[in-house]
């Protein structure tokens, strides 16, 4: 038994002195940053829940933490959508956006960017030390460019901070593995930053327990043990969540796989491209066979939250390509290690392979179109509206839009706005109604029949179709 043990320690987590830091480390990062800068020059507008971000994080600090405990929104029109899911981030955000010269819309998109990129530099860090140079800096090109990453990477939400605290609690991981105690207390509270910045990175956080415990085993009872205290301030979270009826706000949005989670995710991973879907699941295979010092924990990286991930819809509806995205940052880490296992010769051009045919599926990433358009609305609103004219937000979608960018790009329009649940008056000659758009039909809302019962009818509209939201900007008049 003590021969086993040694063996597997020296094969997946060499006791001997790290690798020095070096430059090449910060590869990963820049690249990511770089092509976050890319992918944010169009400027495209905010979208729904990259607004509905913005909206709560500008708010006083009491006034967030009393939606939050409550379960209250913090508007007249979201007064159904409180801030409870995503607490942790909305603080974060509202602590950031205080900062003079960052209370933009962009700042909030570049937070992301930030945050991701540094949990790319401690990843690579951590397999460095773990796996090798070579393996380290592969690993974090992989994550830099892969498709599902960049595509969170550059938006208003949490998922960056996901990725910064699973790369400090892997960092954590690697230290405790090669110098004990060291690095325990940095696994505990990024372990902790892990659930609180999204649930789902729950389960990597317990892949990373149970890679202790095969490769120390009694010895990793401290790591378990942290792993544990970790888990309660999550776990609170969601109490707090069940206890003000949030808890399963967003389950209408999940959708049952049908026993196939794990082939739509490593799909989600590849963005759709099939070469890169095998080219990546071959790899990990032989990462998971050969990869030398990462195999272990490459492995319940990528299997134990796609087993609790399966286990869990037994009981309800769980997938969302984003929501497993932390898991498979560990498929990219085995698809990194398996390329450096093969034979010398065909290292590099499987490598430049890989990281090339995930720039290829990344790329319709930087042309692609607005996911809502809402600041362009405001700003035709701005150009033809005359003051005195009601603008009306028919839905909820349309008023934290109209709402955001009246406030942002045209304040004048701010008197003359009427948000729900109030409805459009009915003693205006001329009405601009702003509404949301299903399958190209507007929502049916009251509005329509107080304007037409106010002897109002439709004289022009300007449609913003969008990839998440399609708007219509219409005009009554008498």
């Amino acid at each position: 038994m003590t021969t086993t043990a040694t063996a597997t320690r020296t094969a997946d987590a060499p006791a001997a002195a790290a690798p020095r830091w070096t430059r090449v480390e910060l590869l990963p990062p820049l690249v990511l940053a770089v092509l976050g800068a890319v992918l944010l020059a169009p400027g495209h507008g905010l979208w729904f829940d990259e607004l509905f971000t913005a909206e709560v994080g500008r708010r006083p600090l009491p006034e967030i933490l009393r939606a939050i405990v409550t379960g209250e929104g913090v508007t007249s029109y979201l007064a159904d959508v409180p801030p409870s899911y995503n607490a942790p981030y909305y603080l974060v955000v509202h602590a950031w956006t205080s900062v003079p010269g960052l209370d933009g819309d962009t700042s909030l998109r570049v937070l992301s960017v930030l945050a991701t990129a540094g949990g790319l530099a401690l990843v690579t860090r951590a397999l460095t030390r773990l796996a090798g140079r070579a393996t380290g800096v592969l690993a974090g090109l992989v994550l830099a460019t892969a498709p599902l990453l960049l595509e969170q990477a550059v938006e208003a939400r949490s998922y960056g901070l996901a990725v910064l605290a699973t790369g400090g609690a892997l960092l954590g991981l690697v230290r405790w593995l090669q110098e004990p105690p060291r690095g325990l207390v940095l696994f505990g509270l990024a372990g902790a930053g892990m659930g609180l910045a999204h649930w789902y990175a729950v389960t990597v956080l317990a892949a990373f327990v149970v890679a202790a415990l095969l490769l120390r085993h009694r010895a990793a009872v401290r790591v378990a043990v942290t792993g544990v205290l970790a888990v309660l301030p999550v776990v609170a979270l969601i109490g707090v969540n069940l206890l003000n009826g949030t808890g399963a706000r967003n389950a209408e949005h999940l959708r049952d796989t049908g026993g196939t989670l794990a082939d739509l995710a490593v799909e989600a991973w590849a963005g759709g491209r099939t070469p890169l879907l095998y080219l990546t699941v071959g790899l990990a295979v032989v990462g998971a066979l050969r990869g030398a010092g990462v195999r272990v924990v490459g492995t319940c990286w990528v299997l134990v939250p796609l087993l609790l991930l399966v286990a869990g819809e037994l009981v309800r509806p769980l997938y969302h390509p984003r929501y497993l995205m932390v898991g498979l940052l560990g498929l990219g880490v085995l698809a990194a290690a398996g390329a450096t296992a093969l034979p010398r010769g065909a290292r590099a051009p499987v490598a430049a392979a890989l990281v090339g045919l995930s720039l290829l599926a990344s790329s319709p990433l930087a042309v692609r179109e607005p996911r809502e358009r809402s600041d362009e609305l405001v700003r035709l609103l701005a150009r033809v509206q005359q003051a005195g004219e009601p603008v009306v937000a028919a839905d909820q979608r349309a008023a934290l839009g109209l709402d955001h960018h009246t406030r942002t790009l045209a304040p004048r329009l701010r008197p003359d706005v009427v948000l729900p649940p109030d409805d459009a008056p009915s003693g205006a000659d001329r009405v601009w109604l702003v509404r949301r758009l299903v399958d190209g039909e507007p929502v049916p809302t009251d509005d329509d029949a107080v304007l037409a019962g106010a002897g109002l009818s439709l004289a022009d509209d300007s449609a913003f179709p969008g990839t998440k939201t399609d708007l219509v900007l219409q005009l009554w008049t008498r």
